[in-house]
């Protein structure tokens, strides 16, 4: 099963995407050996998220910290985090995302006082990164490998969807204690950590509201200097600091923004070119052509007459 970015059309950076189930909010993601598979974009979400990576070479960036991963190891993204992954080579890689509300008791004992509502309310962090040295790892990799096991028992892929979930009882049960597993070892070896406010915090908060911005309004023409502007800061040093974190300018963000969203609008609609042009953005159908041929390799049409017949031979 591979792990994409969601496709909703939903414009705000939040994922918008349900992890697992209404009732059991807890989904797997795995990608295996596929060089095809660029990462997922930054966005960030309330659930909590282990990824294992087992093979390959990534960058993994999470708020402002830039991680490349070359060997077996654990990370953590916590809720809220601002994230991204980009593969630099055929991977194989899983996450579980799951809500901490899975793990609740109704008894408020101490684990629920300590450890489950301070996490709830993201005043408890997971640790950023084990790596197999650490004496724990072996224990989490077992607990991981029982909860990826107990989503393969019953476990199933929702339609259009890259995840796998579960309504088997028994397999809620077991992918629940492999977690409250987890947090026990965490906990064991003083691994949890109560969260700190950082400068950090603020360059987060610009960053997510600058893509926001640029999610919800990638329809209307707006420039570079009303990002700046809604960051409280000049447009040069804003188009530094941008580039900086995201790796890419700001114009750069936003026409590959928009190119997705036209790529999404060719996949699912037939509405014209000149349309899907105009509507993703771009006021100038040159412009548009040239960035969509910059990204995917040909026309809009021919990316059209491409998607359909691959997707009919399916």
């Amino acid at each position: 099963m591979q792990k994409t970015e969601p496709s909703n059309t939903n414009p705000t950076l939040k994922e918008q995407k349900d992890h697992g189930t209404f009732s059991f909010p807890c989904g797997l993601y795995e990608t295996y050996d596929d060089e095809n598979w660029n990462g997922v974009k930054h966005h960030w979400h309330d659930e909590l998220e282990i990824l294992y990576f087992m093979e390959g070479e990534f960058e993994l960036v999470i708020n402002m910290n830039i991680y490349t991963i070359t060997d077996e190891c654990f990370y953590f993204v916590n809720s809220g985090e601002l994230h991204s992954i980009l593969a630099k080579t055929s991977v194989k890689e899983s996450a579980v995302v799951f809500h901490p509300r899975i793990l609740n008791f109704d008894s408020y004992d101490i684990a629920q006082s300590r450890i489950l509502q301070p996490m709830m309310k993201g005043e408890l962090y997971f640790p950023r990164c084990i790596k197999p040295e650490h004496p724990v790892f072996s224990r989490l990799k077992q607990e991981y490998l029982e909860i990826v096991n107990a989503f393969y028992q019953n476990g199933f892929a929702p339609i259009n969807e890259y995840q796998m979930v579960t309504n088997d009882l028994a397999s809620q049960l077991f992918i629940r204690a492999g977690l409250l597993k987890i947090l026990a070892f965490l906990e064991q070896y003083q691994l949890l950590s109560v969260k700190e406010h950082t400068d950090d915090d603020y360059r987060v908060e610009i960053i997510k509201n600058s893509l926001a911005y640029i999610h919800q309004h990638y329809g209307e023409k707006f420039y570079v200097h009303t990002l700046a502007q809604n960051a409280g800061l000049n447009e040069q040093y804003f188009c530094r600091f941008f580039k900086k974190y995201i790796g890419k300018t700001p114009v750069a963000y936003i026409n590959e923004y928009r190119i997705g969203r036209a790529i999404t609008l060719l996949q699912d609609t037939q509405r014209p070119v000149m349309d899907i042009c105009l509507d993703c953005g771009f006021h100038n159908l040159g412009n548009f052509l040239k960035e969509f041929r910059k990204k995917t390799g040909m026309t809009p049409l021919q990316y059209r007459k491409s998607f359909s017949q691959t997707h009919k031979s399916k």
